[in-house]
């Protein structure tokens, strides 16, 4: 079966640093695949290498077998990449109906058309609405994105991610800076992105990355350092000294 997503010997330098070194990984279709590792272990290099944002020293990434390794990451999305970021990367003026028919818009190629165009055209506001209301967010559709609550910030920006209807969807620690009160909301809608979107989530809850995953890979010091299923990483003593720690 062909990789969904592929990096074959991927580097990536920073003058005399290597922050990615030689990691071949390969997430399969529809995988629920986590990377992990402690901080400054490259793992968000690595999704800004898969995004594009960076460009690699040497190696090669594939999707669905095809070579992506020098297109755009304008390219990228429309090959059927989408990511989410840290810290939120959001339109704060515009509501959350708003950005997911830009979204929309953009996806079906109406990204140069305006607001008023965009509100007219019944399939894109109904899908942007539905698609809301899976995300729990419907309540809170018409309000200004700054005035969201942190934990809906987080899932508004997985929307927008899902309304590009990605093959490839890259996770960036979507619980993180949660408030505790909102992470469940957070955490199931996660557990239930769409089954035919493969994902590969970067984060250090292990409770979200052991009820999520079903393979993770380990990364140290730029380097792939072990992969397997949520029982053989949680029980490998040698993942647990580097990164789980007691607490495993």
């Amino acid at each position: 079966m062909t990789p969904a997503l592929e990096t074959q010997m991927l580097v990536k330098r920073f003058g005399g640093l290597i922050v990615t070194n030689e990691v071949s990984l390969s997430v399969r279709p529809g995988a629920r695949h986590a990377l992990i590792g402690p901080n400054g272990a490259g793992k968000t290099t690595l999704i800004n290498l898969l995004t594009g944002a960076l460009t690699p020293s040497g190696g090669r990434i594939l999707l669905s077998g095809e070579d992506i390794t020098d297109t755009t990451p304008f390219a990228r999305v429309r090959k059927g990449i989408a990511r989410t970021f840290q810290i939120n990367q959001l339109f704060n003026d515009l509501t959350p109906l708003e950005s997911v028919m830009l979204a929309v818009g953009e996806r079906m190629g109406h990204g140069s058309r305006l607001f008023r165009p965009l509100f007219a055209d019944r399939t894109v506001s109904e899908e942007a609405a539905a698609l809301l209301e899976r995300f729990r967010l419907a309540d809170v559709m018409c309000l200004p994105t700054r005035d969201l609550p942190y934990g809906k910030q987080r899932l508004l920006e997985i929307a927008l991610a899902i309304a590009l209807q990605p093959k490839v969807l890259l996770l960036d620690e979507p619980a993180a800076g949660v408030p505790e009160e909102d992470r469940h909301e957070v955490l199931a809608i996660v557990r239930a992105l769409p089954s035919d979107v493969t994902v590969l989530l970067i984060e250090h809850d292990m409770d979200l990355v052991f009820s999520f995953a079903d393979r993770i890979s380990v990364l140290a010091a730029g380097r792939l350092f072990a992969e397997g299923t949520v029982e053989e990483i949680s029980g490998d003593p040698q993942v647990k000294a580097i990164y789980l720690g007691d607490a495993a």
